[in-house]
């Protein structure tokens, strides 16, 4: 078994597992040490299965590179729209009624507590005649493999900011 995100070996017999950035890992000792150390799950108590009740099911869906967003929302379009809104002198109130939203929406979009899904955001684009989504280039997850294993971890893809 391998750490999550140096790839360093981790014994199989005793894992640990830590919380780092809200995200439950199987690490090294050393990289434990970015995150709070987790209890092991409890193990599951062994029910007889009634014959009455079916089995729950689940479906499997296979991840595919088309279920990758294609576009993605430019990085400062906050202030994007506010100075399209302002360039066609309009106030919040007229863009809300345009695009058929509260002005509290378009407040909150304004001022980035707020990120405005692909619907509204196609809205915003049509009614502002602005750009707001661009292009997603798809990257080779295979450049980045640990050279010792072989295998894909998170400290292959990004560094580590230690503190």
């Amino acid at each position: 078994m391998e750490c999550e995100i140096c790839g360093k070996e981790v014994p199989e017999h005793n894992p640990i597992r830590a919380k780092i950035e809200g995200s439950v890992m199987v690490v090294c000792k050393e990289c434990s040490k970015l995150g709070k150390i987790q209890k092991a799950p409890p193990k599951p108590k062994f029910r007889k299965q009634d014959k009455t009740k079916r089995p729950k099911t689940t479906r499997n869906k296979n991840y595919s590179r088309q279920d990758e967003p294609t576009e993605e929302l430019i990085e400062d379009f906050d202030i994007e729209i506010r100075k399209a809104r302002e360039s066609k002198d309009w106030s919040r109130e007229v863009l809300g009624k345009k695009i058929n939203e509260r002005v509290s929406v378009i407040t909150r979009i304004e001022t980035g507590k707020m990120t405005p899904d692909l619907k509204l955001t196609k809205k915003l684009e049509k009614a502002l005649n602005i750009k707001l989504l661009e292009k997603v280039n798809n990257v080779d997850l295979n450049q980045f493999v640990n050279s010792s294993s072989g295998e894909r971890t998170l400290g292959n893809i990004m560094k580590i900011k230690r503190k």
